[in-house]
């Protein structure tokens, strides 16, 4: 098995690690936060007492971190040390300029990496069924294939340094588009007089069926799994999709590409969000839309 040195241990590094060390790995961890430290020892992961100490012995690095400047202050400063032709998996969801600079500062010491953005929330990083949305060489790729099995359901290998971060700001920019547009018929039902189940059970099995309705579904109720059921407690947070929803506008104006309803999500998603809602599942965003603040 592989030595892997798990930089960021939050609410997605946590269990994501934890899934490796149940597959066999040696698992070296280090985050900031000396609560996800004391969590990482609980799931079997040898907890470290700074960055550079998790990379002994290390073949492959894994980081998950909150932005672009986070991951290459963290590239900058760990890669002098890591074994000349390991392997550097970057799992964070950043802009697509900072992953490619990433891949570069890789690259100048000689090791292979890839970006691998993953989908899936909290829940898919517990249950080991994670979307990775791979970006980098096809050695890269296969290198790391093997190491992201664990925590994965899928694997996609998107193309050059950078795809996957391109892949994941598209795919999230349709899911915060679609949760609104679920959620607006929603609304609209309830003020016809038309019960929830009703929609769903039409809408599910004809056109309107996606994701965010068969599977997150905004009400209570007809998909009994969705944070709905719980107060719309997280899964996916609301910040974390204004996050990436704002990362998907930047690469569309970079790009000159035009997304009119990209555009009116992101300031759909930052109203919610700045009525106090960050923490709130993004699915909760039906709550604002039913003219409820809070």
């Amino acid at each position: 098995m592989t030595t892997i040195a798990f930089i960021g241990l939050g609410n997605m590094g946590g269990p994501m690690a934890a899934n490796l060390v149940k597959a066999g790995h040696t698992v070296q961890g280090f985050d900031l936060m000396p609560e996800n430290l004391a969590l990482a020892a609980d799931y079997g992961i040898t907890t470290m007492r700074d960055a550079r100490s998790a990379l002994e012995g290390a073949e492959v690095v894994v980081t998950m971190l909150p932005a672009g400047k986070h991951v290459l202050s963290v590239y900058e400063e760990i890669t002098p040390w890591v074994a000349s032709g390991a392997l550097m998996i970057d799992c964070s969801t950043i802009d697509v300029e900072s992953a490619r600079k990433a891949h570069d500062i890789a690259s100048r010491h000689g090791l292979l990496s890839i970006d691998a953005p993953v989908s899936g929330g909290t829940g898919g990083a517990a249950a080991g069924t994670l979307t990775f949305m791979a970006g980098g060489s096809t050695d890269s790729y296969s290198k790391a294939e093997p190491i992201l099995q664990p925590m994965a359901g899928k694997i996609v290998h998107c193309g050059d340094p950078g795809a996957g971060q391109a892949a994941k700001i598209c795919n999230n920019m349709i899911l915060g588009i679609s949760m609104i547009g679920v959620a607006e018929a929603f609304v609209l039902a309830e003020k016809l007089g038309l019960s929830h189940q009703s929609l769903f059970d039409v809408a599910s099995t004809s056109s309107g069926q996606c994701w965010s309705l068969t599977t997150y579904c905004p009400v209570p109720g007809p998909v009994p799994n969705s944070p709905a059921n719980r107060d719309y407690r997280p899964g996916f947070a609301a910040a974390l999709m204004l996050k990436d929803l704002k990362l998907s506008q930047e690469a569309a104006q970079a790009a000159g590409a035009v997304t009119p309803l990209g555009a009116e999500a992101t300031q759909l998603y930052a109203l919610f969000n700045a009525l106090g809602n960050g923490g709130t599942d993004f699915s909760g965003i039906i709550q604002f839309l039913r003219g409820k603040g809070e």
